[in-house]
């Protein structure tokens, strides 16, 4: 890359978004869909009818959290919790109640791609469970994953929830769940949810709501590059577009192109052509069954300590700790 280049691409989104569309089949990672308006079309999804996993997880938390807790809690010693991934802690607010309830002695540190969410969650949590201490803190997985070493000598109880792992195909989610299992010791905790195989067409509805709102936030992608970046993208021409693999258990996001087009971004002095019915791939949902989970942990040097099911079986929240 020439200087002139290395100027213009001077941050991740712009690196990100000039190789991504520069690329063959094109393609913009999903993180960016996250900004303000994207948080909240995302809440908006959650509340949908056929967005079935934000209650499945939530009937887990719910039914389950006695047990939860005294996992957490096994010996009576403090600890962080360190949420990845945070978004508005709607979930993670049932165990922060009842972990407030029963007086124990924590701190919760949600972490999240946008400062947005940390900000409005922190808000939250102020005024809904004030006597709970919040450090949030604002990155991405693999950027927290070095500092979680130097958050305290305290005990890590680390929450992933929503399924977030399936936004990695299994070579990186195993050097995912590796370099968590590095920041664990043997007495730290890794509380996961992972979305299960199910009637295929209960997938897909998910992910391609009658409402739209789920093709509003992939498309919020080139939104966001028209506003920051200076793009010329005409939205309406672009199609969402849901597939689902019931074979690998991944579902995949597209935008399509609805006829030949000519997209110009300013600020990376950049002019893309698309043909009709060209694909950008944006986001992956991956699925899962017990047997591939076991397979996940053995590669990964986790072991899985328990798990929690909700009543359709469509979701299980595992709690993996690190393998001796």
């Amino acid at each position: 890359m020439n200087s002139q280049a290395s100027t213009l691409l001077d941050n991740a989104f712009k690196k990100d978004v000039f190789e991504g569309l520069t690329q063959y089949p094109k393609y913009l990672y999903s993180k960016y869909i996250y900004d303000k308006a994207g948080d909240k079309l995302f809440q908006d999804i959650m509340e949908l009818p056929e967005y079935y996993l934000t209650n499945s997880e939530l009937e887990i938390l719910s039914l389950y959290k006695d047990e939860i807790v005294d996992l957490f809690y096994k010996n009576e010693e403090s600890f962080d919790l360190i949420e990845l991934g945070a978004g508005d802690g709607k979930k993670t607010k049932v165990l922060l109640k009842h972990l407030a309830e029963k007086k124990i002695d924590f701190v919760y540190k949600p972490i999240d791609i946008s400062q947005n969410a940390i900000d409005n969650l922190s808000e939250a949590l102020g005024k809904e469970i004030p006597n709970v201490t919040v450090r949030g803190e604002k990155g991405e997985y693999f950027e927290v994953l070095e500092r979680l070493q130097s958050f305290s000598s305290s005990k890590k109880i680390i929450l992933v929830l929503g399924s977030n792992i399936g936004n990695l195909l299994h070579p990186r989610a195993i050097d995912f769940l590796t370099k968590l299992k590095d920041t664990m010791t043997r007495d730290d905790l890794l509380f996961m949810g992972f979305d299960q195989k199910k009637n295929p067409q209960t997938i897909l509805d998910a992910y391609n709501d009658a409402a739209g709102i789920t093709a509003a936030f992939n498309k919020n992608l080139l939104v966001r590059i028209n506003r920051e970046l200076g793009g010329d993208f005409e939205i309406e021409k672009f199609k969402h577009w849901e597939l689902y693999d019931p074979e690998t258990g991944t579902a995949k996001s597209y935008l399509i192109a609805t006829e030949a087009m000519k997209v110009t971004i300013e600020a990376l002095e950049l002019t893309i052509h698309f043909d009709p019915w060209e694909t950008i791939h944006t986001e992956i949902s991956q699925k899962y069954d017990e047997k591939v989970i076991k397979w996940l942990a053995k590669e990964s040097g986790l072991e899985i300590e328990t798990s929690f099911k909700d009543s359709n079986a469509y979701y299980t929240d595992y709690i993996f700790r690190k393998k001796l």
